[in-house]
């Protein structure tokens, strides 16, 4: 067996799977965050953000062709926002997240776009962190 073949020591996969619990799968899911959700965002992306009674945050995305015209464009941001998402899920606060962008977005590097959405966790763990204590 490689050594490439082995996995991580501590490393479970369970802790990092993006089940359809962490995901916003219906419109009544997404109505209730537009209807009374807090705003962060930069010149890139918008997220908007609604506490949850769950014990964990789900994950929503709306990007659209005004954002991005290709499929292929819209495809990249949205496997990017699920892996980031995916890879913070635990130290986010218990919140409906839905993530959308603006056509500067494109022309980020996957670096870049790491970068910004970290950005956005870290302003959600600030502002949510004294309602979920």
């Amino acid at each position: 067996m490689d050594d490439l073949d082995k996995e991580p020591t501590g490393f479970d996969k369970q802790k990092y799977y993006l089940s359809r619990d962490l995901k916003l799968l219906t419109a009544d899911n997404y109505s209730f965050v537009f209807a009374k959700a807090e705003r962060f965002g930069n010149y890139s992306f918008t997220v908007l953000v609604r506490s949850n009674n769950l014990k964990h945050p789900r994950l929503g995305l709306a990007i659209s062709k005004k954002c991005a015209k290709r499929a292929v464009d819209r495809n990249r941001i949205k496997r990017l926002f699920r892996e980031n998402f995916r890879i913070n899920q635990h130290k986010l606060p218990s919140v409906d997240i839905i993530a959308m962008c603006k056509p500067s977005a494109i022309k980020l590097s996957k670096h870049e776009m790491h970068q910004q959405i970290e950005k956005q966790w870290h302003f959600m763990r600030k502002k949510f962190a004294s309602r979920s204590d």
